[in-house]
């Protein structure tokens, strides 16, 4: 006697964590937001293609890990008899970054440049002299081959990453908010890819990105409100950044750049799991990447659904100054970006991180009595 049987099967459950599915089943591509050698090995088993050092993290990785560095930056002031603090300081800093590259060389090899990539910061103290963070760009690019340079997105930052771009260097925009801030990076990379062009120098894979950091200006949006006493739905708030993130990224698809928008700050969940789907890069802190995983949140492509019209309608009626500014593409002039209230307030953070690497390093070689 014949006997049927139930051939129907229960499909796999798709065990990879959610990261790695979004950047496996996706354009989308993720960053670790910090050079924690640590860290990073880990956000690597996660999909991340690209890490970034600024600042505050330097300081943060040598501060959580004075056993590792203090005897590092002793070796580094007896190598360098002659150097002050800030140098010493510095020289750290390029010891992590090209340790960190260093982890991500495979991938830049495997993506032929457009992946794999260490972001790594300029001297925030330079942000007023534009060859000066021209010459110490290319130094940084010097320091391995999948270094990629960040410069504040300002008047004189973006005539330095003109500039670098056509002297070969690969540019990540920093202590950028806005929309009208980020396309007008995008631009300058292609001015200076262009100058290349036209001068029949080489244009390799540079793996340009250009950086949103969406968090702050959220952060800044907030503050607006409760200086000017501003009653609005409070979560609203926690959609600018979103918003300012997928305009730019449809505009620099529209106009064909070369270079990719990156999501930083990270402050919410929206600020990843919004952009999933478009060619473009999330860079979230580690702890962040944890939760995402842990929480198993949906990867959908979401890139191409806009944002609430309702919300965009509250923030342009509630801040209408400060939301046009931040999400029109013509919202400021160039003169501005270094006056808007999210770029003063970062860079003086990053300048502050400065200080405090510089008295972390002094104590280390002028060690108190």
């Amino acid at each position: 006697m014949t006997t049927l049987t139930d051939t129907t099967t229960t499909p796999p459950t798709d065990e990879r964590p959610t990261l790695l599915r979004a950047v496996q089943d996706t354009p989308t591509s993720l960053w670790n937001d910090s050079a924690d050698l640590t860290e990073l090995a880990a956000s690597i088993e996660f999909g991340a293609v690209g890490a970034t050092c600024n600042p505050v993290i330097a300081y943060t990785v040598i501060k959580n890990d004075l056993d590792t560095w203090v005897p590092r930056l002793r070796e580094i002031a007896q190598a360098n008899p002659t150097a002050g603090e800030s140098e010493i300081g510095w020289l750290a800093v390029e010891r992590l970054s090209i340790e960190a590259a260093a982890l991500l060389e495979a991938e830049f090899e495997a993506s032929g440049g457009r992946n794999g990539r260490l972001s790594m910061q300029t001297d925030p103290r330079l942000h007023r002299d534009a060859a000066a963070l021209v010459e110490q760009a290319v130094h940084f690019s010097s320091l391995a081959k999948n270094i990629i340079v960040k410069i504040p997105a300002t008047e004189i930052g973006i005539e330095a990453m003109e500039e670098a771009t056509y002297r070969g260097v690969s540019i990540n925009a920093t202590v950028s908010f806005t929309v009208a801030q980020a396309v007008a990076v995008g631009a300058a990379i292609e001015r200076g890819l262009d100058r290349r062009t036209a001068e029949g120098i080489e244009n390799h894979e540079f793996g340009s990105v250009v950086t949103i950091m969406g968090g702050r200006l959220d952060d800044w949006l907030k503050a607006v409100v409760k200086r000017d006493h501003v009653m609005m739905d409070p979560g609203h708030l926690e959609w600018a950044g979103v918003a300012a993130l997928k305009k730019a990224h449809h505009e620099f698809v529209a106009r064909g750049y070369r270079s990719r928008v990156l999501s930083a700050a990270f402050r919410n969940h929206l600020q990843w799991s919004e952009l999933v789907g478009g060619d473009l890069v999330v860079s979230p802190p580690f702890s962040w990447q944890v939760d995402i995983n842990a929480a198993s949140l949906p990867v959908e492509d979401r890139i191409d659904v806009p944002v609430d019209q309702g919300i965009l309608e509250s923030l342009a009626a509630k801040i209408p100054e400060e939301w046009h500014r931040a999400y029109d593409v013509d919202g400021m002039a160039l003169e501005e970006f270094e006056r808007f209230g999210a770029t003063v307030r970062t860079l003086r953070q990053f300048l502050e991180a400065d200080a405090q690497l510089d008295a972390l390093v002094r104590d280390v070689i002028v060690p108190a009595i």
